[in-house]
């Protein structure tokens, strides 16, 4: 595990290493946690997580009222423009052609 950023609780999770990927992790204050794998080089994720529930999960999915809050069994968020938006953010934006 990585050094605790500072202003963290000692309980804080935030990655984890392994020899073939880094799990990063991000738990809102609402208990909505969010998990992303990246290469183990990479640095803290922090930050894109957090900015990925501000500005796309709250957006698209808390303030969509045809969109439902809770996914039981782990099914994932069903919102096509929430996925649009978190794709274009992970991805980039597509190349010109």
């Amino acid at each position: 595990m990585l050094p605790l950023e500072q202003g963290l609780k000692c309980y804080s999770f935030l990655s984890y290493r392994t020899s073939q990927y880094k799990l990063h992790y991000y738990e809102t204050p609402t208990n909505i946690k969010f998990i992303m794998l990246t290469d183990t080089k990479s640095g803290s994720m922090r930050l894109p997580l957090q900015q990925i529930y501000v500005n796309i999960f709250v957006e698209f999915v808390v303030k969509n009222p045809l969109s439902p809050l809770e996914h039981p069994g782990g099914i994932g968020v069903n919102n096509e423009l929430f996925e649009a938006s978190l794709t274009q953010f992970v991805v980039g934006p597509p190349p010109f052609c």
